[in-house]
């Protein structure tokens, strides 16, 4: 597991908001935090310390921040602080800008600005979930004049790339607890990467990105439609490329410049997409509510129509027929529990970043480009 949870349960009544003050205080900016409900607060969350980056997945009962210019002026860690609203409503004040957040919306403020963050109703006590991000403006390969357009903006997490984000900060709390303190770097660097791509595509600056960063995001975004698109047996190169206006030889550049460990690192994207169907089949397989679904079926809805491909794929992998791997999985579940959930984690790791993400399949010739 990674990252430090706090519950509010786990403390006792009258020094429970304290204490989730100072844990937030860890994250962000020095500000001032109260809420109308401290003497009978409730917050669940999660410090996660990805290197530079901390995100703090939060579900907490209606809180105010307020950094000031005094604040500002005493203390300025030169960050950028994300926010990503998934329930309930806030409101921001910032640069002069007022807007009021709901499900799906994202915000960025500047630890160099004062800023103003409330429940917008009075004596309103319905929980406020979300994400938030803190991370050093210098990790941002824009310049702040760039970046200051969307200070205060009321920007979206429904589409594209802010989609794309949404759902990997979505993903990282649900799988915290199955992630390893070794993971924290490399997630740090997708995360970033993500971020500056998101970035510059609000602000329609994608060419200031370094080479390898947009490479990073593009390669991320390209892994999220094909975990999107995975039961299709009509998914090949030529699609994937298209949906992306890149070529094939592009995409598998992409794959090629990954390094083995990472993931899809080390394998073609053919490859990689056949042994996303196998693992998916074979849970299904030890599935016991799915036992009385034909094998061909199940290979099926995989994208794998070809049962004598499938039969042959699946041996070759795993050492068994789909056959004699289902009734082994199925007459001794002990076993194969814990190897099916480590599994079944991992695909959700995965998928769960792809939902409602990426192109979908085009609907007409686009162009070639590198």
């Amino acid at each position: 597991m990674i990252g430090t949870v706090f519950r509010s349960e786990d403390v006792p009544a009258e020094h429970r908001f304290d204490y989730w003050r100072e844990l937030v205080h860890r994250a962000i900016a020095p500000s001032d935090i109260t809420s109308d409900h401290a003497g009978d607060f409730w917050a669940e969350q999660r410090l996660l310390e990805l290197g530079p980056a901390m995100v703090w997945p939060v579900s907490v009962v209606p809180t105010t921040f307020r950094r000031t210019e005094k604040m500002v002026r005493q203390c300025d860690p030169e960050m950028y602080h994300l926010s990503l609203v998934l329930g309930g409503e806030l409101g921001l004040d910032h640069i002069g800008l007022t807007d009021v957040y709901k499900a799906r919306d994202l915000w960025v403020t500047d630890t160099s600005e004062p800023y103003d963050v409330r429940p917008p109703h009075d004596g309103d006590r319905r929980l406020v979930t979300g994400v938030a991000v803190d991370f050093p403006k210098a990790l941002l390969p824009l310049s702040p004049d760039r970046v200051r357009e969307l200070l205060g903006r009321r920007l979206s997490g429904r589409e594209g790339t802010g989609s794309l984000l949404t759902e990997f900060l979505i993903g990282l709390d649900r799988q915290a607890n199955f992630l390893q303190p070794s993971d924290a770097p490399r997630l740090g660097t997708v995360l970033i990467d993500l971020l500056s791509a998101w970035f510059a595509q609000v602000l329609d600056a994608e060419d200031a990105l370094p080479p390898e960063t947009r490479h990073r995001a593009m390669t991320t975004r390209i892994r999220a439609f094909i975990r999107q698109n995975l039961r299709d047996p009509g998914l090949t190169p030529p699609l994937i490329a298209a949906a992306h206006h890149i070529s094939v030889s592009y995409l598998h550049r992409l794959f090629q410049e990954q390094a083995p460990g990472e993931d899809g690192g080390g394998e073609t994207v053919a490859a990689w997409i056949r042994r996303l169907r196998l693992e998916g089949a074979r849970r299904d397989l030890a599935d016991p509510a799915l036992r009385a679904v034909p094998i061909h079926t199940v290979a099926a809805r995989w994208g794998l129509p070809r049962a004598s491909d499938f039969t042959r794929a699946f041996r070759t992998m795993y050492g068994l027929t789909p056959k004699e791997y289902r009734l082994q999985a199925l007459s001794s579940p002990e076993p194969m529990e814990q190897t099916e959930k480590t599994e079944q984690t991992e695909q959700t790791e995965q998928t769960e970043q792809a939902e409602q993400t990426g192109p979908t399949r085009p609907t007409r010739q686009p162009k070639q480009a590198e």
